[in-house]
């Protein structure tokens, strides 16, 4: 593949990941903020609680196989068909399992109703295990327009459904129908859109092959969505269900820039880097320019979020959220480090190292177990302050290998992420301080956005950011593009319109 090439296909997926991510994080926000103004904090607790099994049941169907899968460079239908029927029998076991232990579930955090909850949402598990490897096609194929007609189609008739039901009473079950009809027409259409259909060929060779290598990835990932999910365990257990509520309300609102973007790079970089992976020159240079782009819009985002997270919860969501505004600037502060977690740990899947994944996964998830017993024993916001702590601990664990196998350091990232950081603390600052004004937070709110506006441009003027300059420029190479697409489409119906006279 030529540079010029590998470039262009980049950039259209980057493109389409990230319009497929913010549409579909877009339309929820927009239902979650009427949810939220609909639905108590106790209600959000309790499909919290939910998700902690939901997130671990679809971690352990995927296997790691749609790594492998993305990773490898020629795949056969054999592949496909194999790791369409162990993700379909993985899916049904587990279902099982979680309808017998919904009762102990009920049990272990005090709320009854959570046995005909927990039996009803896991049907999500196995809805999902149908549309697993329809996905990993699209997504190896660098195809993510495909999949946000997918996920626009998806997120508006699930969440139509979700303020119909809530406006007539029915509470957290608005929530979990929202969430079944989401994965429920999200697979139906990826079926119809992909048009792959399995043989049911269960071939041990590939089964082989790519469990070799997946089955890292899968207990590194179990390991992380566990120690992620142990967070709301701790909450839920130790606190109320509508402490819970709005602690994962802050979750929320912090993974709008973060995981998000996050997400969209891993994404898309992975495929790509993996056709590079035997070219180190091309990889490093790759490599750096996604960490630095990606830090760049990541802190400054993340910061500026947390900067105004007490007047925006106001404004969006209501009064009652208090208590999730004064989570969100922590929670952003740690979640600003994660693009740099995630995106260390893709270079060693595409370098094929998955045991050094699984490694640091064990260590990391050991150093975790310090912040969950704070939260214990202490409290939430102790709790969220170590887990900062922790992150800067991880991130360097993370990089260490990076740095050993393609001699990009610790510290070399650090000195190409500092700059961001930078921007990002000095558009934060005035902005945080504008909320103590004695003004109502909705004068409050557009005038720290303004201020945020002002202070970035003169900031980034000033720094002469690479990062930024490259934002720009595929910014506006991307619209440059959709303008001479929407103008020759209107020359061409100009055209048929004189032909037709």
């Amino acid at each position: 593949m030529k540079e010029q090439s590998l470039k262009d296909k980049t950039v259209r997926g980057v493109g389409w990941s990230a319009a497929d991510n913010v549409t579909r994080h877009a339309v929820t926000f927009i239902i979650t903020v009427v949810l939220a103004r609909l639905l108590s904090p106790d209600d959000y607790g309790l499909l919290g609680i939910i998700t902690i099994f939901t997130a671990i049941g679809t971690t352990l169907v995927n296997g790691g196989f749609s790594n492998a899968l993305i990773r490898q460079k020629d795949v056969t239908d054999d592949d496909y068909n194999t790791v369409f029927i162990v993700n379909l029998g993985v899916s049904l076991f587990l279902y099982v399992v979680i309808f017998l232990c919904s009762p102990w579930i009920a049990n272990f955090f005090g709320r009854g109703e959570l046995v005909q909850l927990t039996r009803i949402a896991s049907l999500v598990v196995i809805l999902g295990a149908f549309a697993l490897v329809q996905h990993t096609r699209l997504t190896k194929s660098i195809d993510f327009k495909t999949q946000t007609k997918i996920t626009l189609i998806a997120s508006v008739g699930s969440g139509m459904v979700g303020i119909t039901m809530a406006l007539l009473g029915c509470g957290v079950w608005s929530l979990v129908a929202q969430m079944l009809l989401s994965q429920f027409l999200r697979t139906v259409l990826l079926w119809v859109y992909n048009r792959w259909y399995p043989c049911l060929k269960f071939s041990r060779t590939s089964f082989n092959s790519l469990f070799g290598y997946g089955w890292k990835i899968m207990v590194s990932s179990i390991l992380d969505t566990l120690w992620k999910e142990m967070y709301q365990v701790i909450v839920g257990r130790f606190y109320s269900t509508a402490t819970l509520g709005q602690y994962t309300r802050a979750k929320q609102f912090s993974q709008l820039f973060s995981s998000n973007l996050t997400a969209v790079i891993q994404q898309v970089t992975f495929p790509v880097l993996s056709n590079i992976q035997d070219d180190k020159q091309r990889l490093i240079s790759a490599y750096r320019r996604i960490i630095k782009t990606t830090m760049f819009l990541t802190a400054v985002s993340m910061f500026f979020l947390g900067a105004i997270s007490e007047p925006l919860l106001y404004c969006l969501i209501g009064p009652k959220w208090h208590e999730a505004a004064t989570y969100l600037p922590l929670i952003c502060v740690a979640g600003s480090l994660y693009p740099l977690h995630a995106i260390n740990l893709n270079m060693l899947q595409v370098q094929g190292r998955s045991d050094l994944y699984l490694a640091l996964e064990i260590i990391k998830k050991a150093l975790i177990l310090i912040p969950l017993s704070v939260g214990a024993l202490v409290g939430i916001m102790p709790m969220l302050y170590v887990n900062l702590i922790i992150g800067v601990i991880t991130f360097y664990l993370n990089s260490y290998w990076t740095g050993k196998f393609l001699g990009y350091s610790f510290w070399m990232q650090v000195k190409d992420v500092a700059p961001s950081y930078e921007v990002a603390i000095l558009v934060a600052l005035p902005v945080w301080f504008l909320q103590y004004l004695p003004l109502s937070y909705w004068v409050i709110l557009p005038l720290q956005m303004v201020v945020a506006a002002v202070t970035f441009f003169i900031v980034v003027s000033g720094l002469r950011l690479e990062e930024y300059k490259e934002v720009r420029d595929l910014v506006s190479s991307k619209l440059g593009r959709l303008s001479r697409r929407a103008s020759k489409s209107v020359d061409n119906k100009d055209l048929n319109i004189k032909n037709n006279k």
